[in-house]
């Protein structure tokens, strides 16, 4: 065949069979589930790319706790989150002065990319948990969907305001990184650089607490992976320097406007199935159970998995 004819034929076979239909993007089939997966309880995957199976729902209320931004249905976990809340928000109310845990998202019914908010939060291992106590009285649905919670961050200095600094967050945080079952939280960069200069003789456990973007109002809580749980994908440990002195970074570079000529930002392209590990296609199409954190049988177990000091 003559080669020109060639060409115009494979021109032709492309013109006719169009544009490649793209992937849809996981968070739009996750976030379409509105209960979890009738399946055992496990962490799929790694904290920003994986699903979770068998989730349980945090209870909407609880003696030291009330869960927030209700309409989301981001309130479902592995069953060692929702025990691990339950617990620091009993101990934090008996031991530090903080009356109890307003919560934010932790997963969606079976984890998975969310449509916004966050890269993580993907196989219920992770947990935000707002710098404002709870209040003495129950909050309506409504209350709790148009929560506006108060930053401790001076937006023009990005050092915390003082003003608004109580000793009990140091002791709320400390506690909360001296646990466990938690391998990082993460928090703003003033809000660690106050922490630094506040923890006193007691250091260790900063090591856990690592500066990121946004988290004024509000921590976040991350666990290792439960004990036991082969399809969970471990991040590096974080080590024992303090981190205290690694700062200067975010508020010299990081947290500044980028220069005038900085090349516009583009975003990554959403999490497709092929990029998740290949049980989440399962945990998609497994048929409802819904489960909740009393429905729970038997102890959690802690993990035994810790950095290394």
């Amino acid at each position: 065949m003559n080669c020109s004819l060639a060409s115009l034929g494979v021109a032709l076979l492309v013109v006719l069979a169009g544009p490649a239909v793209a992937a849809p993007a996981a968070k739009d089939l996750f976030g379409a589930r509105t209960q979890p997966a009738a399946m055992a309880s496990r962490s799929i995957g790694f904290y920003s790319k994986g699903c979770l199976a068998g989730a349980v729902a945090m209870p909407k209320d609880g003696p030291t706790w009330q869960m927030t931004r209700p309409s989301r249905n981001r309130a479902w976990g592995n069953p060692a989150m929702i025990a691990l809340l339950e617990r620091l928000s009993a101990e934090a109310a008996e031991k530090d002065g903080w009356r109890g845990f307003l919560i934010g998202d932790i997963a969606q019914p079976r984890g998975g990319p969310m449509s916004s908010g966050h890269a993580s939060h993907q196989i219920g291992l992770d947990a935000d948990v707002y710098l404002t106590p709870m209040p003495q009285r129950r909050l309506s649905d409504d209350e709790r969907d148009g929560l506006d919670p108060q930053s401790l961050v001076d937006p023009k200095t990005l050092h915390v305001d003082d003003s608004l600094w109580r000793p009990e967050h140091l002791r709320l945080l400390r506690r909360v990184a001296s646990a466990p079952e938690v391998q990082r939280v993460f928090v703003h960069p003033g809000i660690k650089q106050k922490l630094c200069q506040t923890a006193g003789r007691d250091r260790a456990w900063l090591a856990k607490v690592r500066p990121t973007y946004g988290h004024d109002y509000h921590f976040h809580i991350r666990m290792f992976c439960p004990a036991g749980e082969s399809a969970c994908e471990k991040q590096a440990a974080v080590g024992r320097d303090d981190g205290c002195d690694d700062l200067d970074w975010w508020f010299d570079v990081a947290l500044q406007p980028p220069p005038p000529d900085a090349p516009p930002y583009k975003p990554k392209p959403p999490l497709t199935m092929a990029d998740l590990p290949r049980a989440c296609a399962a945990v998609l199409d497994a048929g409802a159970g819904v489960a909740s954190a009393a429905a729970m049988s038997g102890p959690v177990a802690i993990p035994t998995q810790r950095p290394s000091r």
